[in-house]
């Protein structure tokens, strides 16, 4: 399989006591098929989870979900099925429980919400992994040559959402600090410690503008964005 240029993911936190070997027990050759109407016939689904396995992170598979896609093909409109895959790692971490998806966000929370119900966990049990805006500012600062790009949102000034930093500004220290006195870090573009380009969210949705595959991705949000989140 090719390596996309763009590699994305997020990370959710499990809020209720559950072990990794009882999340195994229960996505275990889960398989579950459903019919999709397309006049007078349908088309059959299947979601399953697949390659289930403890490895050095923790418990990693893959989600599979068949999604009915509309192509316009010589005048008329053809349903085709398309599936979508997305690895999946649930981890200890700390004293927290961690949900790391690959997959762009829409994606990945759409998953986090069918695990949910997969897993008979409590509504809400699945949430966003959160970094403090504090959090966000410290990475930056301890390694500011790194860094390429600064989101501000909560901004107090009127008629203005969000303020950016981009190049060349972004060593004029007497801006930034302009900057978080009027808003909060939201989003950062740096260079991380494996030298991967990474764009990270407070809402812990991991970009990698790098060449690298999902064991290096998931190695990256491991070593490098799971001590960010926040207990």
């Amino acid at each position: 399989m090719a390596i996309p240029l763009v590699m994305a993911g997020k990370i959710f936190k499990i809020r209720e006591e559950i072990s990794l070997e009882a999340i195994a027990s229960k996505l275990k050759n889960f398989r579950k098929e459903e019919n999709y109407p397309v006049g007078d016939k349908s088309i059959p689904l299947l979601t399953e989870i697949r390659d289930l396995g403890f490895r050095t992170h923790g418990l990693i598979g893959t989600f599979s979900q068949d999604r009915v896609i509309s192509l316009y093909r010589r005048g008329e409109i053809v349903p085709t099925i398309k599936t979508i895959e997305a690895p999946i790692l649930f981890s200890n971490y700390g004293d927290m429980l961690l949900l790391t998806i690959i997959g762009k966000k829409w994606t990945a929370n759409n998953i986090a919400s069918q695990l949910q119900e997969i897993l008979l966990l409590r509504p809400g049990a699945i949430v966003e992994g959160r970094i403090a805006p504090e959090t966000l500012k410290r990475f930056h600062e301890e390694n500011p040559a790194g860094t390429k790009v600064i989101f501000f949102d909560d901004v107090d000034i009127p008629d203005v959402n969000k303020l950016s930093f981009y190049g060349s500004a972004l060593i004029n220290s007497s801006l930034y600090n302009d900057y978080l006195k009027h808003g909060k870090i939201w989003y950062v573009v740096v260079t991380s410690r494996k030298g991967y380009v990474v764009g990270l969210t407070r809402n812990s949705v991991v970009t990698v503008f790098s060449r690298v595959d999902e064991g290096e991705f998931l190695d990256y949000t491991v070593d490098e964005v799971f001590p960010l989140i926040s207990p």
